[in-house]
């Protein structure tokens, strides 16, 4: 099977070269969205609508028309937070041929006169609109593909709720189309409620700064118990984690999920799974992770080793509570891909016992870290030590 993606505008077949009509005009099935089907003339294709969900219905909705010609209509790009990555994904790019046309993000640049370079771009698409939290700590310019309608409000209204209220908002409607509109506000502003599916939503951050990618957030940037790695050993654990794009982490007994938050944030491509027993924690890991702007965060609350069977396994491994529970290193580390790293934190004797056994076990680096803080005393100011933390990390050959 060769299927060939085709990417269209919003003005349908007219923007498209002639060697992509001529695609089309060979296909027998053409699968796409209701709006983007509508958009080609009736032919000798069978236009098939994408169902909903697409995902699991995908692999019988091609092995149903296997043997005929599939051409596929995308927008604009296909490559770009669409179909066509996702076929390349499942079927291999020697068996998807794809033809773009302009972007949606392309065209909402050239009205506003930003470049690609200062341009941050993610899609809300079925996906939670709270990532535009981590979009604007990467780039004070970003590029929103709307899921529909609502999608504008909802963001004016997430911007507005963590402190970017001042933000200067656009909405590109129908962009390459006749009826191309803009709408322009702020985010604790935002009135418009008119706004046609098809939108590009521009946003300009200002309010507060955004807090930084890089590791070592601010404690109080999280809500927790108490349960939490504290900013310096946060900052020395992510760097022994090396998060590289596209990776996978295990945050193990994760408190406040500030680990696997953080490594989430790095890059957008990255994925992580909190581990968590206790519920309440669980559930205040969900609300850190959507206001750091990384809501795609995996959150399992059950207790280490048993959770672990079941999960994909990963590029890294962090364990911040439960070190002394019998199976949870071993277990973690048996999961661990080639390469993966794992870190270890604790502060009990238990933990540190645990931690000097699997160091003599497997070998890597064992640290102690005494970090102390100035703070008042008396009339004066003096050091006040944090608990001493044993760190435990390896790379695994």
């Amino acid at each position: 099977m060769t299927l060939v993606v085709v990417g269209i505008g919003a003005d349908g077949l007219p923007g498209l070269a002639e060697s992509a009509r001529a695609e089309l005009d060979r296909c027998d099935v053409l699968f796409g969205s209701r709006r983007q089907l509508d958009l080609v003339p009736d032919g000798r294709a069978t236009k098939v609508p994408w169902p909903s969900p697409l995902l699991p219905a995908l692999d019988g909705l091609l092995h149903e028309h296997d043997g005929r010609r599939i051409g596929v209509l995308a927008s604009g790009d296909p490559l770009l937070s669409g179909i066509g990555t996702t076929l390349v994904r499942r079927l291999g790019a020697d068996r998807v041929r794809v033809l773009p046309t302009v972007s949606s993000a392309t065209l909402a640049r050239a009205r506003l006169g930003w470049s690609a370079e200062e341009t941050e771009v993610l899609s809300a698409v079925a996906r939670d609109p709270h990532r535009v939290l981590r979009a604007i700590a990467a780039s004070r310019r970003v590029l929103v593909l709307s899921s529909d309608a609502t999608t504008p409000g909802l963001v004016a209204a997430i911007l507005t709720d963590a402190g970017y209220g001042p933000s200067a908002l656009t909405v590109l409607e129908e962009l390459g189309s006749p009826v191309e509109r803009r709408l322009d506000g702020t985010a604790r502003d935002w009135a418009h409620t008119d706004v046609a599916p098809l939108n590009v939503l521009a946003v300009e951050s200002a309010g507060r700064t955004p807090p930084p990618l890089l590791a070592g957030l601010a404690d109080d940037e999280f809500d927790h118990d108490g349960q939490l790695t504290k900013r310096d050993v946060r900052a020395s654990s992510l760097a022994r984690l090396a998060p590289a794009p596209g990776e996978l982490l295990w945050d193990v007994g994760a408190g406040a999920g500030s680990i696997a938050i953080e490594w989430s944030r790095t890059h957008p491509a990255n994925r992580a799974i909190a581990v968590e027993s206790h519920p309440e924690r669980a559930a205040r890991i969900g609300r850190n992770a959507q206001r750091l702007g990384v809501p795609d965060l995996r959150v399992v609350t059950a207790k280490a080793p048993g959770a672990l069977a079941e999960l994909t396994r990963p590029d890294a491994v962090f364990v911040g509570g439960g070190v002394s529970v019998p199976g949870v290193l071993t277990a973690c580390w048996a999961a661990l891909r080639a390469g993966g790293r794992l870190v270890a934190n604790g502060v009990t004797l238990d933990a540190e016992q645990a931690l000097a056994r699997a160091y003599a076990e497997y070998g890597g680096e064992l640290t102690r870290m005494s970090v102390e803080h100035a703070a008042p005393l008396g009339g004066l100011t003096g050091w006040t030590p944090a608990r001493t933390v044993t760190q435990w990390s390896v790379s695994k050959q």
